[in-house]
């Protein structure tokens, strides 16, 4: 095997985590940016199940995280599966309903759920598109 299989092999998986690296950075910002806007309107973030009110750096961190771990799934997918894009995209998308679940389950006020649905779906509308490219850009 010569050096250059090795090269051509990885210029996917660099391209993919750079995409995803400036993906997830367009995500935090969306999203942290979502949450001061909504939060400038009145919601308050407060769950009451923990008494606690959501800082904005925790939107950072939490969309970081999370974006991050998209970008793992991608490059998993895009090693070993014969369809990366497609079953990233299923995956991702599969991922965000179920994440929708727990804004139901913490008991805060109406606004403060829909604020949080919606601040669900603005990195998944980053991200997913993003990556699904960037996978799909690899078969091409």
């Amino acid at each position: 095997m010569s050096s250059t299989h090795g090269t051509a092999r990885s210029r996917p998986f660099r391209r993919l985590v750079g995409v995803g690296l400036l993906a997830t950075l367009a995500a935090v910002v969306a999203t942290t940016l979502g949450a001061a806007l909504a939060r400038a309107l009145g919601v308050d973030f407060e769950v009451p199940d923990g008494g606690e009110t959501i800082p904005l750096p925790g939107f950072a961190v939490v969309t970081g995280l999370f974006s991050i771990v998209g970008v793992v799934i991608a490059a998993a997918l895009l090693r070993w599966s014969a369809r990366p894009a497609e079953r990233f995209r299923w995956t991702a998308v599969s991922l965000t309903a179920v994440s929708l679940v727990p804004p139901f389950l913490v008991g805060a006020a109406a606004a403060t759920v829909v604020a949080l649905l919606v601040l669900h779906l603005v990195p998944a509308a980053v991200m997913i598109p993003a990556l699904t490219r960037s996978l799909r850009a690899r078969t091409d």
